[in-house]
């Protein structure tokens, strides 16, 4: 991959860390940095700014520390909220503006917001001026394909957005009706990268190096977008980094270097959130990082029991004590065992 801009931003890589609700958090965003993501995501912030004294919208909307650029998503149907909301994120710290025509959630959709726009062509061009007129910084979008098979307007969609100002696209390749069902369609993706001038981001089933190549050749994108991937593995931005320059594949990681990046989340987890609330988001981490790991089941039916920072470290540690550390986290050999 080529240098990637985005306005006044060039990117250390096109590897972008997909923002995911209740997953890309600051200290997941910036441990996937330190890992090789070019540039990180935020969770979605809703664009009813009503909403935003929840503790909830409050953490989200957290910045400081993060590295350049800060990019912020932003959710909602209204061209005047969205565009409120930008601004106020802007004010707040954001760098780059990113708008989320992509999730597919029913709780969004519902609320003529996330892929559910994608119907009314009309509107997200009121949307797209209106943010993009509000703000000084970058203004991204993320799409999918289109609304349903029968109904894939996400070429109309990318030509509307490059017209409107929009500075980079990102396209998960499947339809809203698809959820995360069936595998992922590049050659729409190719097609719209071949019909705009600004940078296009694939998205959607790229879980590893080889895949990553794939993607890349599949559509001409100019980066990919990695969600679902990164859960428990933050370090497959520098898997693919590496891949991409020379060809080659890392090793697998080494248990003891799973341990140590799996300590530092469970310790930036339980000061960003305080004791109750960091313990209850570690499970899922913890869960996802030793899901290829023997015995993580019956360690995971007791972890999810444990009520406080300290108990949870010491499970972790007690849990690796019993494994041989110099051998990869991914052996077969072990995983079988």
């Amino acid at each position: 991959m080529s240098a990637v801009r985005i306005g006044p931003y060039t990117l250390q890589n096109g590897l972008i860390l997909a923002p995911m609700a209740g997953v890309t958090d600051q200290p997941f965003r910036q441990l996937c940095r330190q890992l090789g993501a070019g540039l990180v995501v935020s969770e979605m912030v809703t664009s009813d700014m009503s909403l935003w004294n929840s503790r909830k919208s409050r953490l989200r909307m957290i910045h400081e520390g993060d590295p350049e650029p800060r990019s912020v998503q932003i959710a909602g149907g209204d061209p005047q909220m969205l565009a409120d909301a930008a601004r106020a994120n802007v004010e707040f710290g954001a760098q780059i503006i990113d708008i989320n025509m992509g999730c597919p959630a029913k709780k969004v959709c519902n609320k003529a917001a996330g892929s559910a726009l994608l119907k009314d062509e009309q509107l997200v061009t009121e949307i797209l001026h209106a943010v993009v007129a509000a703000v000084e910084v970058p203004v991204t979008l993320k799409i999918r394909t289109g609304w349903d098979r029968a109904n894939k307007n996400g070429l109309n969609i990318a030509r509307i957005a490059e017209q409107a100002g929009i500075q980079a696209l990102a396209v998960h390749g499947r339809t809203r009706a698809d959820l995360y069902t069936g595998d992922a369609e590049y050659d729409t993706i190719a097609a719209i990268k071949q019909a705009v001038s600004i940078p296009v981001f694939a998205n959607g089933d790229i879980d590893s190096p080889e895949k990553a190549r794939y993607v890349l050749d599949a559509t001409g994108a100019d980066g990919l977008l990695i969600g679902r991937a990164a859960q428990g593995r933050p370090w497959i931005f520098r898997e693919i980094e590496h891949y991409l320059q020379t060809g080659e594949k890392l090793p697998a990681l080494p248990v003891s270097e799973v341990e140590r990046i799996l300590l530092e989340h469970l310790a930036a987890l339980h000061l960003f959130y305080g004791d109750v609330m960091g313990v209850r988001i570690a499970r899922k981490h913890v869960g996802w990082y030793l899901a290829t790991l023997p015995g993580a089941r019956e360690f995971r039916a007791l972890f999810n029991r444990l009520d406080d920072t300290e108990a949870q470290c010491a499970n972790v540690r007690e849990f690796f004590s019993r494994r041989d550390k110099s051998r990869p986290a991914g052996n077969e050999e072990e995983v079988a065992a």
